[in-house]
Parts: C-alpha cells; structure tokens; sequence
C-alpha cells in the first residue's frame, strides 16, 4: 500500500474569510508533502492542481486534521472528492477513540518529547511578512512530527497525549 503524509498551511485565517465555514476561501501558502518514493516535497499555491494529482495516486494520503481542515482548504483548487475514501485523519481516529479532540501539540510533547516549532496563525503571519522559507520549514516539521507519531503508534501500538489537565494519558491505537 502506497502512503503519503502531507499538511497545508494556509494565507488568511478563519476571521478573514468569515468564519470557518469558508474555510476553502483561506488559501494555501504551503504544502508539504512526504512519501517513500519521493521524500519530503514542497509546493506552493500554483502548484495545488497538481498537488491535488500527486495525493490522489496514493492508496493512503494520511493527515493530522485533513478532513475537518486541509482537505476543505484544498477544495478550492479542485475536486478532493477522492481524499474521502483515501484519507487517514489522525485526528479523526483519535477523536472517535477518545470522544474528544486533541492537538498535535498535546500528541507530540507527550509521545516524542517535542513540541512544533509554531502554529497556524503564526505561519499566516509570516505569509503576510514574505517569510515563505519559515512556513515551509514549519509545516515540514508538523509533516515530519506527524510522520514520527504514526510511527510511534505503529510500532508500539499506543500513542500518548497530554489531557487539558496536563496530565500525560496513553490511547490505543491500531495505525497499520
């Protein structure tokens, strides 16, 4: 089975394109992209046709949020209709095991001992700055940490998690 990992970073955030129901109007700055054939990619706005090409030729195209987020932000450059039956949301599982949504933060802190170098309104920031070299680094760590986690969850069949109380929590997890 082919895979690939991938995040997109996006231009506005929800308050600028009003609200999160038009989320598909927030833009891509950034892709990244990473697959045992072709590594770790990047790809810019223009390129989101052909990014969209790329994903849809994995059996698995695996994300941390992909169908609440990424995907609705992708639909903007074209049909993503096949993410639904090739997307393995991370957070989706993790959300349908726990009853509760974490984040990547919480996922990466507690399971591999670090944390993501920024956030998603940090990275429309640098947008707005021309810092291009800084979301694509940041979403290439946020692809590498996702990497790190299913490889985690895979080889030992858990993953933890920091609960709102800080108080680190161990889910089962069934990634093969």
């Amino acid at each position: 089975m082919t895979e690939v990992f991938y995040d997109v970073e996006t231009q506005r955030s929800a308050d600028e394109v009003g609200g999160w129901g038009n989320i598909r109007l927030m833009l891509v700055s950034v892709a990244v992209s990473w697959s045992e054939e072709d590594g770790l990619r990047h790809w810019n706005e223009q390129e989101m046709p052909s990014f969209l090409q790329y994903l849809s030729t994995f059996d698995r195209v695996i994300s941390f949020n992909g169908d609440g987020f990424d995907s609705r932000v992708l639909s903007h450059y074209g049909d993503v209709a096949f993410l639904k039956t090739k997307s393995f949301d991370i957070l989706a599982d993790l959300k349908r095991r726990l009853g509760h949504r974490l984040s990547l933060e919480s996922i990466a802190q507690a399971t591999l001992g670090i944390g993501k170098s920024a956030d998603g309104l940090q990275a429309i920031r640098w947008w707005k700055e021309g810092k291009i070299d800084l979301i694509r680094e940041y979403c290439r760590r946020d692809v590498e940490v996702l990497m790190n986690i299913v490889g985690f969850g895979r080889n030992n069949g858990f993953i933890r998690f920091n609960d709102k109380f800080g108080k680190q929590q161990t889910v089962a997890v069934n990634w093969n």
